[in-house]
C-alpha cells in the first residue's frame, strides 16, 4: 500500500491510498459518501475486492468530510465539491505511470452520484460503474427527505442548519447549512442516463427507505442495451456496518467484477 497526498483545484489537501497487485489488469478508483471516509468498513471492503481482482485502487478522503486526513470544512461539503474531488483526483492520476484506461469506478451514496456523473461526463475513459445507495438526483433528494423526515426537513429550511450526531465519532455533531439542499438541486444523473453504455451495478439495503427507489428509478432510465444489475441486500441499512452484509457485497461485487471483459 502507497499513501498519496495532493491539492484540489481550491488548493486543498486530498489524501489517499493505492493499491497496487502484482499483475495489474486495469485500475479503479473508490469514493465514499457524505461526511464518511477511506477507511469505513464498506469503502474498504470495496476496495479490497478491486485489489483482489488485481486492479489499482484509488482510494481517497474527499474534502470537507469529518475527521478524514484531508482538508476542508463538513459544512461546506457540496456534492459538486464531491465530484470535482474525483475529477482532480484521476486528473493527477493521469501523469503517473501506472496510470491506465479504461478504469472501473466506484462509489457510495455521494461518491455513488460523483461515479455515475464521470462515467455520463467521460465515457470513454469509463470500463464499469459500481454505485452503492447512490444519490441520484437534488430533486429526489428533496422528495425523500420531505417524504421520510418531514419535521427536520422543515426545521432544516427554516433554521437554515442540519445538526445530527456522528454515528461513527460519539459526541461529534455535524452540521450541514441549508444551501447544501439547494445547492443539490443543480445536479440530475438521470439527464445524461443516455450516456451509460457501459456496465454498471446498482446495490442498496433493503432498509435504505430513502434511497432505494430511488436507484431504481435510475436503473430503469437507462438504455436496456446497457449491462445493468441490481442487488439489494436485505435487512441492510444505508451504511454497511455488520460483518454479513459486508460479506455480501465483497460477494456480488466479486462476482460482477468476474464478468467483466
Amino acid at each position: 500500500m502507497e499513501k498519496f497526498e495532493i491539492k484540489n483545484r481550491k488548493g486543498l489537501k486530498i489524501v489517499g491510498k493505492i493499491l497496487i497487485p502484482e499483475k495489474p489488469v486495469g485500475l479503479s478508483f473508490t469514493l465514499h459518501g457524505l461526511g464518511s471516509s477511506k477507511d469505513r468498513p464498506h469503502i474498504k471492503t470495496i476496495a479490497n475486492v478491486l485489489y483482489e481482482h488485481n486492479y489499482i485502487n484509488i482510494n481517497f478522503d474527499a474534502t470537507n468530510s469529518v475527521n478524514t486526513e484531508s482538508d476542508g470544512k463538513y459544512e461546506d461539503a457540496t456534492m459538486q465539491n464531491h465530484y470535482e474531488d474525483l475529477i482532480d483526483v484521476i486528473v493527477w492520476a493521469k501523469n503517473q505511470e501506472w496510470y491506465r484506461e479504461p478504469f472501473v469506478l466506484s462509489g457510495t451514496s455521494l461518491g455513488g452520484y460523483a461515479v455515475i456523473q464521470y462515467a455520463e461526463d467521460y465515457p470513454s475513459e469509463v470500463k464499469a460503474v459500481f454505485p452503492f445507495a447512490a444519490v441520484i438526483s437534488g430533486e429526489l433528494s428533496h422528495e425523500r427527505m420531505k417524504k421520510f423526515n418531514p419535521e427536520k426537513y422543515k426545521n432544516w429550511k427554516e433554521t437554515g442548519w442540519f445538526e445530527e450526531e456522528s454515528t461513527t465519532w460519539r459526541g461529534l455533531i455535524k452540521r450541514l447549512p441549508w444551501s447544501h439542499m439547494e445547492e443539490r438541486l443543480n445536479h440530475d444523473l438521470i439527464r445524461g442516463v443516455s450516456k451509460i453504455t457501459m456496465p454498471i451495478l446498482f446495490m442498496v439495503g433493503s432498509n435504505d427507505i430513502s434511497h432505494i427507489e430511488d436507484q431504481k428509478i435510475l436503473y430503469k432510465a437507462i438504455p436496456d442495451s446497457t449491462s445493468k444489475e441490481i442487488h439489494i441486500i436485505e435487512g441492510a441499512p444505508h451504511t454497511l456496518k455488520d460483518p454479513k452484509h459486508l460479506e455480501i457485497l465483497s460477494k456480488f461485487f466479486s462476482n460482477w467484477l468476474d464478468k467483466l471483459k
